[in-house]
């Protein structure tokens, strides 16, 4: 590239940086916008304020440990069940209006569930506790729907149509959580005790997947009855209260046998299978232990972590600067963008911020720094040979390359490995420094590389003594 180019790409890269900056911290930015527009009368918009995700240590709230008894499954089925009570419980959480809540699987029957910001942990934990619940239920008949809709709905019965509303699964939840009952479809004897299994197969003639279901041999008795009584019409399937299905009887069924088709993906076939397995598979879970996390504790490691990195990063500067003189001062220029660059990936992917990850986002600039100074050492050595500084620079930056490669590589498998093996905290630590050390390869060979190539063929590029 020419000089030109790398001089207008600085200038980019600088504003770039700033725009970073106010998504960052958008606070002051927007103060003054609210003065222009009052003191000009405008109407000029808001930059958006996102906030950071913050894990359960830094916003506190509570952590819950359950042990599911798989005693009664069959090992080939274990991993199906708990996959299926994972996304059972997820929904569940999401009931309490826990945001960035998580849960996992660890070991064979263990769940680990983190909810940050918790306001009732007793109820949570109550309510997840519970063995999922799964039912079969019949149509209702128009009249029965509207009977029901007129005792829920006094004043606006006569405005609702039922049949557009049921046909909506967050219309018919809404009614269930707020009054106990089911204004669409009434019970039957089917439920998920009688439901054997639940698999994801693929039509032979369409290709396209289908969940094929497989009743004991009570159960089959009772779907044999229950679909030579709905031909034509809807059998829904619900787990704790929601509508998951709500396929057509084509026609009387016998066997134990039956199949749900649709425009499914797979993955929506997958879910629907696990989620019935769920429901139909006996897997009561205990709750043995609770660890709560209060916001006070949270919010002052916030700040300490902060602190310790500002502190870090002026001294991170002050070594560049004062050993590497220009070149350092446009490395701490680069490395401040790098940090405005992470932390807004930190918000926009978003990652879910712990102090473990806040660590290892402080470990990935520390890798910046190393690359930069591996590069700075060899622009001198090109330098003390004889060479001028654009030569320098682009041996330096060429010659080193393959060390801060290896370095960082080496450390990015290291963090790969823990992120495939450690547990939530350690996870967050490895995701962190996995994109701080991406980053930092980005910072270091293209926007360091980029400002000192923008001064080549000026006057400063001549005076030996300001490049360290």
């Amino acid at each position: 590239m020419s000089f030109r180019t790398y001089k207008l790409l600085s200038v980019f890269l600088i504003v770039a940086g700033i725009t970073l900056g106010i998504f960052i911290y958008p606070n002051y930015f927007n103060k003054g916008i609210d003065l222009i527009n009052q003191k000009f009368n405008l109407h000029l918009s808001h930059f958006p304020d996102v906030a950071f995700r913050l894990g359960l240590d830094l916003q506190g709230g509570v952590e819950l440990l359950y042990q599911a008894d798989v005693s009664q499954i069959e090992e080939r089925d274990i991993s199906t069940a708990m996959e299926g009570l994972k996304n059972v419980l997820e929904r569940r959480i999401n009931i309490f209006g826990v945001r960035e809540s998580e849960i996992k699987i660890i070991g064979d029957n263990r769940l680990s569930i983190q909810l940050p910001g918790a306001k009732n942990p007793e109820e949570a934990a109550k309510e997840i506790g519970k063995t999922p619940y799964l039912e079969f239920k019949e149509e209702l008949a128009k009249t029965a729907r509207q009977e029901i809709v007129k005792q829920l709905f006094p004043d606006q019965s006569e405005e609702i149509d039922t049949d557009r509303l049921c046909a909506s699964p967050d219309f018919i939840f809404s009614v269930i959580s707020a009054y106990g009952q089911d204004p669409c479809f009434g019970t039957t004897p089917l439920t998920g005790r009688y439901l054997k299994r639940a698999e994801i197969n693929f039509d032979p003639n369409t290709n396209e997947p289908v969940v094929s279901l497989e009743f004991n041999e009570e159960g089959a008795k009772i779907f044999s009855d229950l679909s030579e009584k709905n031909i034509g019409k809807p059998l829904a399937i619900y787990i704790d209260f929601v509508l998951l299905s709500a396929p057509i009887i084509q026609e009387k069924i016998e066997g134990g046998r039956a199949q749900i088709s649709g425009k499914f993906s797979v993955q929506e076939a997958k879910d629907l299978a696990s989620n019935l397995n769920a429901g139909a598979l006996p897997v009561p879970i205990n709750l043995i232990s609770q660890k709560t996390v209060g916001p006070t504790l949270g919010l002052i490691s916030l700040r300490q972590s902060v602190r310790a990195g500002m502190i870090g990063f002026v001294l991170v500067t002050i070594f560049m600067v004062g050993f590497y003189r220009l070149s350092g001062l446009l490395a701490s220029i680069a490395l401040l963008i790098y940090v405005l660059v992470v932390l807004s990936l930190f918000k926009i992917i978003p990652v879910n911020l712990s102090l473990a990850g806040i660590g290892g986002f402080i470990l990935s600039i520390g890798m910046a720094v190393d690359a930069n100074v591996l590069i700075f050492s060899r622009i001198k050595e090109e330098k003390n040979d004889g060479k001028e500084f654009p030569e320098a620079v682009k041996e330096g930056f060429f010659r080193a390359w393959p060390s801060i490669r290896d370095s960082n590589f080496t450390t990015l498998l290291a963090s790969l490995i823990l992120f495939g093996v450690g547990t939530s905290f350690v996870k967050g630590f490895a995701t962190t420094l996995m994109i701080g050390i991406l980053m930092s390869m980005f910072s270091a060979i293209v926007i360091t590389k980029t400002f000192l190539m923008g001064f080549i063929k000026t006057r400063l590029s001549r005076i030996k003594w300001i490049w360290g």
